[in-house]
């Protein structure tokens, strides 16, 4: 048993205030909501001290109010004879079909070759090949083979993001738990009962982050496709304002850029939230 003088020498236990731990608790919770709102103030004043000490020139690095005042004009009289409202327009449609394609080709393209020896040899070594390929090596030839329409663009696109989403879903099927699969072999699924509610679902989550990643990688796509065959767009706008060194208007193209690609971002993880309830989500 321990002397007197071990117990004496215990620290005192200190006790937790329960209320005072829920208010804290609840302090934080209201500061962490507004963590995102806080970090864009704060990249703004630096934005606008940085322009204020002139540590760049202001036709480099114009303030955030003559950037506001560019986004004004913009949405008044367009640029380039275009509006702003149609260059987003036309690119987000361009973005949609493109990316959709991706999808609907890439997910049973990757079911298949996760599934079936033949098809993955026979498709793997093109899909290797391909997918090191930078997005502008392409355009030379789609232009050639197809114009300056909307086709290369849509093709550029879907070339640039279907490698994504293949090997995304093939990372999916191949990490199904197999004892689920034994299990479902047990209460006799058959093959097909097996796929739907076994592999498939099991899958749906590294699919959807293979689609968050393509999204980035469509806009990528889409932005060097517009900088050089298009005469409209958002990576039209960025080129056409940058030639005449509207850096202003370069800025806005830019931030629109992102935030429709942070837009397209959450609808996908709503359509996760929706198709997936079972994964955790931020």
């Amino acid at each position: 048993m321990p002397n007197s003088d071990q117990v004496s020498a215990q620290p005192p236990l200190i006790e937790v205030d329960p209320i005072a731990a829920g208010e804290v608790r609840g302090t934080w919770h209201h500061v962490s909501r507004f963590t995102t709102l806080i970090a864009v103030i704060i990249a703004l004043i630096l934005w606008q001290a940085a322009s204020v000490l002139h540590i760049f020139p202001p036709i480099a690095l114009p303030s955030p109010v003559a950037v506001w005042r560019a986004f004004i004009r913009l949405l008044l009289h367009g640029y380039g004879g275009n509006s702003l409202f149609d260059d987003i327009w036309v690119s987000s449609a361009r973005i949609a079909v493109g990316f959709v394609a991706a999808i609907v080709l890439g997910v049973p393209i990757g079911l298949l070759m996760a599934r079936n020896a033949f098809t993955f040899r026979l498709i793997d070594p093109f899909l290797q090949f391909a997918r090191p390929v930078p997005p502008l090596a392409y355009i030379p030839l789609l232009v050639v083979w197809f114009g300056i329409g909307e086709l290369p663009k849509i093709l550029l696109i879907l070339f640039g993001t279907i490698p994504v989403i293949i090997i995304g879903t093939i990372s999916g099927v191949k990490a199904t738990p197999a004892l689920r699969i034994s299990v479902a072999k047990t209460l006799g699924a058959t093959e097909s009962q097996i796929f739907r509610h076994v592999i498939l679902p099991s899958a749906l989550p590294e699919i959807f982050t293979a689609m968050r990643v393509g999204i980035g990688v469509a806009w990528t796509c889409l932005v060097a496709a517009e900088l050089i065959a298009a005469d409209q767009g958002l990576g039209w706008l960025v080129q056409y304002a940058g030639q005449a060194l509207q850096v202003a208007i370069v800025i806005v193209g830019i931030i629109v850029i992102g935030l429709l690609g942070y837009a397209m971002e959450l609808i996908i993880r709503l359509l996760e939230r929706r198709a997936v309830p079972w994964r955790g989500h931020n």
